[in-house]
């Protein structure tokens, strides 16, 4: 009897112990009957809040699912602009889950990959529709606030027409699958819109906007060559300030050697005349001493120092009057 009280006791610990969950802070559990989300009267999923809940043990099992903002991080991609200009995002959103049973049925199991491919598909092909309708400037300054404003709106209310694309075609196809599965009467939801996965898009964000690599090698060399092209005027602008800089100074340099040269002339002019007028005023005061001056000139021309010179002239001569005794001299006189 003892031993049987201890069996039931052990029995109901390991019981209640595989009742007994817990939800994480982060975190919210759905249970599970028979693989199906169990729903109260109303057919809403019952959501199990964080701390110790109870589950029917070997009948219900527990999910738990996310219930923190994520973060999404989309690869930089190529988008044309409506003057068909090629650009390179690199963006990224904020999501998390506001209908878990939903979530949990359209992902197959809560699957978070394949809710990020589809958000991803979808995100990306909305973003191309906005960039589609923008000019590059728009994009750049005012309406790039708007217009992620304007994405997010759209992937959380959808829109209205038919879906086409592959991504929205995928979601609708999420969305049907729960429908199917979950009976009654359920709010009516967009099965273009991410609110068909149980999700809600909280932000989006565009982190960088650049050209293409070879568009934006293309500017440089363009803007390279427009640089060149301006140094290249500036240079031949310097050149020719300079010709005429130096034509200047030669100019400059050609008139002043000129005027010196006029004036030059003149002072020796002046001068040459000035010394002429004292040799004839020296002349005619002292004629005897001005010829006597002049002989000896021609005397010191005539001989070298050496003594060798020999001149035929006759004694008598005039040349030699002044190296005559001055007696003889007197009277020749």
């Amino acid at each position: 009897m003892r031993k049987s009280v201890i069996v039931i006791i052990v029995a109901a610990l390991v019981v209640l112990y595989i009742s007994i969950f817990t939800v994480q802070q982060t975190e919210r559990g759905i249970i599970l009957r028979f693989g199906k989300v169990v729903r109260d009267g109303d057919n809403k999923p019952i959501i199990y809040e964080p701390g110790l809940n109870l589950k029917i043990p070997f009948i219900e099992t527990v999910k738990m699912l996310d219930a923190r903002i994520q973060t999404l991080d989309v690869q930089a991609d190529r988008y044309l602009t409506r003057e068909n200009k090629d650009l390179m995002v690199d963006s990224y959103l904020k999501w998390r889950i506001t209908d878990f049973s939903r979530y949990y049925v359209a992902t197959g199991g809560g699957n978070p990959y394949q809710a990020e491919t589809l958000l991803k598909r979808k995100f990306s092909d909305r973003l191309r529709s906005e960039f589609g309708r923008l000019n590059v400037k728009d994009i750049i300054t005012d309406s790039r606030g708007r217009l992620t404003v304007d994405v997010r709106d759209a992937l959380n209310k959808g829109s209205d027409t038919e879906a086409t694309k592959e991504a929205d075609q995928a979601i609708a196809s999420a969305a049907a699958r729960f429908d199917k599965e979950i009976k009654g009467n359920l709010p009516v939801v967009n099965p273009n819109s991410m609110a068909a996965l149980g999700i809600e898009v909280v932000d989006v964000r565009i982190k960088r906007i650049e050209l293409p690599s070879e568009v934006s090698e293309a500017i440089y060399q363009r803007m390279r060559a427009e640089r060149e092209a301006v140094a290249r005027q500036h240079r031949s602008q310097g050149q020719e300030e300079a010709v005429k800089i130096r034509a200047a100074a030669d100019k400059t340099v050609t008139e002043t050697l000129a005027e010196a040269e006029r004036t030059a002339l003149r002072l020796r002019g002046e001068g040459d005349a000035m010394a002429t007028k004292l040799f004839a005023d020296a002349f005619n005061q002292y004629p005897d001493f001005y010829a006597f001056i002049r002989s000896l000139r021609a005397y010191e021309k005539s001989f070298s120092k050496n003594g060798d010179d020999v001149m035929v002239l006759s004694p008598d001569t005039d040349f030699f009057r002044y190296m005559r005794a001055p007696t003889k001299q007197r009277a020749v006189q």
